[in-house]
C-alpha cells in the first residue's frame, strides 16, 4: 500500500497545471476520540491519495485538525470520506475566500500528541463545556456593546497582517503563551464583560473557551468557523466587516485578502505592506513581511548577512548550516534585529493603504495552461521581468500567464521578447527570457504558456 508521498512538490504542481482543474483550498478539524490514530491516518491517506487531495493534517487520540486542497470535481466524494465516521458527519468544511491550485503540493498527515498545541492538561476541565457559538451576524452585533471584549487567539504574525477592530491581540509566537496572559489580563472582568474570542478557523476556540470557563469567566463567545468562516457569510449576506486586512493561513498563500485595508508595515523599509514571505536563505526562513521593493533589492532575504549567503557557492552555505539546529524552518517567527519596523503588539485599527486591484482571470472561465517557467527579477524602473525557462518552448506571439498568490492571474501577448539578452522569437528550456511586463511581479511568480 502506498503511503506516502512518491512525487516531489516540483512534479505536484506541474501535474496540477497540466490538468488544468479547479481546485478548492479549504480547512476542518474535530474534536473526537480516536482509538487508534495511526491507522486513522493510514486509512485516510489511502482514501484522500485517490482522490488527488494534498494538505497538511494532524491526527491525535482527541481528533483531527486539517488544512486541504482538493480538486473541485472530487469535493463530494472528499465529503463522503469523511461521512463514514460517525463524528464527521455534516462537518462543515471553511473553504477558503481565494483560491490557489498550489496552496498545497503534498499530502502530509501527521499523529500528534494533540491536534493544537494547547499546553492545557485536559483532565483538569471539562473541554466539552465551550462557549457559546456566534455567526457572522451575531459576531457583529456582539462586538458593539460596551460590555464585550474581544480578543484574537491567533499569534502575532497573524494578528499583524489583519485583526477585528478593537481586539486585543498577544504579541505571542504561539497559542499556548496567550492563554495564560489573557487570564491574568482580565481577571478583573469575569463576573461582567463579554469575553469573545476567534482564530482562523475556530479550532483554537474551541479549547480556549471551554479553558476560560474553567477559570470563571460567566459569559464566554466564539467566532463559529473562525474569520475563514466569517469572510463566507459576510460576502453572502451582504454583512459589514468588522475585520480588517488580510487572513494569514498556513498554506503556500501565506494570507488571504478579507478587505481591502493594509494595516501593516514592511519589515525592512516601513512602507504599508502586508505581504509574508519566508527568507530565501535555506539556513534562515524567517516569516516576515517584505515589500515589492525590497524583495527585488534583497532577493527575498531578510537581512545583509543572508542575502551575502544566498550568493556564496551552494556547498559554502551547506557548511555555515551544518550541525545548526534550524528546526520549523518554514514559519519560524523569530523578531530579528535586522527587521527596523517589526512592531509586534503595537496593532492599527486604521489603514495604512489599500491594495491595489489586479486583473484576476480567476473569475473567469478555466485557461488551459501548461507551466513553462518561474519569476527570477523584475526591473523596477524599465519594467521588464526576467524568468527562467523550464520546460517547454515560447515563442513570439504566444499567450502567457503571469501567476502567484499576490499578483493574482495576469494574461499577456508577447509581442517582443530577449532571449539570453538578444532580441528573438524563440526561448527554450534552459534559456533566460525578459520582455515588458507592465506590472510588478515576484520572485514566487510562475510563467505559463495558454493553450488554444
Amino acid at each position: 500500500m502506498q503511503l506516502y508521498n512518491t512525487l516531489s512538490a516540483e512534479e505536484r504542481a506541474e501535474l496540477i497545471d497540466q490538468a488544468g482543474k479547479q481546485r478548492l483550498t479549504l480547512s476542518f478539524y474535530a474534536y473526537a476520540k480516536i482509538e487508534d490514530p495511526k491507522k486513522f491516518r493510514d486509512d485516510l491517506f489511502l482514501a484522500w491519495n485517490a482522490l488527488d487531495a494534498l494538505g497538511r493534517i494532524y491526527v491525535a487520540h482527541e481528533g483531527i485538525n486539517a488544512q486541504m486542497n482538493v480538486p473541485a470535481e472530487n469535493f463530494e466524494a472528499f465529503r463522503e470520506t469523511l461521512e463514514v465516521y460517525d463524528f464527521m458527519k455534516g462537518i462543515r468544511l471553511n473553504v477558503a475566500v481565494e483560491q490557489d491550485d498550489h496552496a498545497f503540493l503534498k499530502l502530509t498527515i501527521k499523529v500528534r500528541h494533540k491536534i493544537v498545541a494547547d499546553g492545557l492538561n485536559d483532565d483538569t476541565f471539562d473541554v466539552t463545556n465551550k462557549g457559546v457559538h456566534l455567526k457572522a451576524k451575531e459576531f457583529n452585533e456582539i462586538l458593539e456593546d460596551p460590555n464585550t471584549i474581544v480578543v484574537d487567539f491567533r499569534n502575532h504574525y497573524e494578528s499583524e497582517v489583519g485583526h477585528f477592530k478593537g481586539a486585543i491581540t498577544p504579541d505571542v509566537e504561539t497559542f499556548r503563551e496567550s492563554l495564560p496572559i489573557i487570564n491574568e489580563q482580565l481577571q478583573d472582568f469575569k463576573e461582567d464583560k463579554n469575553l469573545v474570542m476567534y482564530c482562523t478557523g475556530g479550532i483554537r476556540c474551541e479549547k480556549a473557551s471551554a479553558y476560560f470557563k474553567h477559570q470563571g469567566f460567566k459569559n464566554v463567545f466564539q467566532l463559529e468557523g473562525g474569520i475563514i468562516n466569517y469572510a463566507k457569510q459576510i460576502e453572502e449576506e451582504g454583512l459589514e466587516s468588522k475585520f480588517i486586512g488580510k487572513n494569514f493561513v498556513f498554506d503556500n498563500r501565506l494570507g488571504e485578502r478579507i478587505t481591502d485595508d493594509i494595516v501593516s508595515q514592511c519589515h525592512q523599509c516601513g512602507k504599508p505592506c502586508d505581504n509574508h514571505t519566508n527568507c530565501a536563505n535555506d539556513g534562515c526562513h524567517l516569516l516576515f513581511i517584505q515589500c515589492d521593493d525590497c524583495k527585488a533589492a534583497m532577493e527575498n532575504c531578510c537581512s545583509v548577512e543572508c542575502h551575502e549567503i544566498i550568493h556564496l557557492p551552494w556547498e559554502e552555505q551547506l557548511k555555515l548550516r551544518k550541525g545548526k539546529q534550524v528546526g520549523n524552518k518554514v514559519f519560524r517567527k523569530g523578531k530579528s534585529e535586522s527587521l527596523k519596523f517589526k512592531h509586534s503588539g503595537e496593532l492599527t485599527d486604521i489603514a495604512l493603504a489599500t491594495a491595489p486591484k489586479t486583473n484576476d482571470i480567476r473569475q473567469k472561465i478555466k485557461v488551459k495552461k501548461i507551466l513553462v517557467g518561474k519569476a527570477e527579477h523584475y526591473y523596477v524602473k524599465a519594467q521588464i521581468g526576467l524568468f527562467t525557462i523550464e520546460n517547454q518552448e515560447l515563442n513570439l506571439g504566444d499567450k502567457i500567464l503571469i501567476s502567484g498568490p499576490t499578483t493574482g492571474n495576469q494574461e499577456l501577448v508577447l509581442e517582443k521578447m530577449f532571449v539570453n539578452g538578444y532580441e528573438g522569437i524563440q526561448a527554450v528550456a534552459g534559456d533566460k527570457l525578459t520582455f515588458a511586463v507592465p506590472f510588478r511581479i515576484r520572485l514566487s511568480d510562475k510563467l505559463y504558456k495558454i493553450l488554444d
